[in-house]
């Protein structure tokens, strides 16, 4: 018998075999085996992902739905029997507590309003609730209703906090451009023992100024660094830089109303604007883009934001 005739036959044969047949070799079986494991693995990962947010989803509605169910202040403090300042502490820490999860949209915010309308009812002089409560509901829930209705009510039980009146002007003055209740109630601010200085400035700047970009911008200014909330601050800090766009849209406006008026025509860039010194300098897009002239309409525009915010100068 050929022994080195049949080994090299057993050799060939296994040649052929893992040719065709690559799977059956150990070390291609043995990466499949691995390959097949860490996608159940990962499957699996992605599996109790979901299911541990869907959980986390269950338990927001749950809460949100216990809030929404609240038996009315009236009717609920009597039945807490001289604990009724701990209960409005344990509603706004629930309050909080739905706030902080990224699962809360405009639609579920009506059982925000009830929920601080039941915890100023069981302690009227919870003017943190007001002022934070007020200030969501207005800048999140785009509810300036339900907003000016809560700090109403928290300037009428608080008459010694200031920043309710100040925050309501700020409703009056940035939401519902009513710069003549925006004046009152700033006026009301600042007739207050320990405001600071400067509500007794922009108080007297509402009644001349009206709605001016540049008192806006020193109203965020003091929106901003009165704000403890960050989720708060970042929204002040957004609508700052859409009036600095709309500073520098009136501005270049300007600019180009005088460029048209002497020349007779329109510039082709803003380029020409400051070419020609009727402007100093473009501005900074504060948004990361650029301000330009619209080749249909030849106005200056933002390329971050095509609709102008709208302040306007009282009558």
């Amino acid at each position: 018998m050929d022994v080195s005739s049949n080994s090299a036959g057993s050799s060939s044969s296994a040649s052929i075999s893992q040719q065709w047949y690559p799977h059956l070799s150990s070390r291609s079986w043995l990466g499949g085996m691995l390959l097949g494991l860490a996608a159940a693995v990962f499957l699996a990962t992605i599996l109790s992902l979901q299911i541990e947010l869907d959980q986390r989803h269950d338990e927001q509605a749950d809460r949100i739905e216990s809030l929404r169910l609240l038996p009315r202040g009236e009717l609920l403090r009597p039945a807490l029997i001289g604990f009724h300042h701990l209960g409005a502490d344990l509603i706004w820490l629930k309050i909080v507590q739905v706030l902080g999860e990224p699962v809360v949209t405009d639609q579920d915010y009506e059982w925000l309003y009830h929920a601080l309308d039941v915890v100023t009812t069981l302690d009227p002089q919870y003017s943190y609730a007001y002022d934070v409560g007020g200030t969501i509901l207005a800048e999140l829930a785009n509810r300036v209703d339900w907003s000016n209705q809560l700090l109403e009510k928290g300037v009428k039980a608080n008459p010694a906090a200031w920043r309710l009146p100040f925050v309501l002007g700020f409703n009056y003055f940035f939401h519902l451009s009513d710069y003549v209740k925006a004046g009152e109630y700033m006026g009301q601010a600042a007739k207050i023992p320990g405001r600071p200085l400067y509500v007794d400035t922009l108080a007297a700047r509402l009644y001349v100024e009206g709605g001016s970009p540049l008192l806006a911008l020193q109203y965020l200014e003091v929106m901003i660094q009165q704000a403890e909330d960050p989720q708060l601050r970042v929204i002040y800090e957004e609508k700052y830089k859409e009036v600095v766009i709309s500073r520098d849209l009136g501005t270049m406006d300007q600019a180009l109303a005088r460029y048209k008026q002497t020349r007779g025509r329109n510039p082709q860039t803003l380029a020409d604007l400051v070419k020609e010194g009727y402007l100093a300098a473009v501005p900074e897009e504060p948004f990361g883009g650029e301000y330009r002239m619209n080749s249909e309409t030849r106005e200056i525009e933002s390329s971050t934001h095509r609709e102008r915010l709208r302040l306007h100068r009282p009558d």
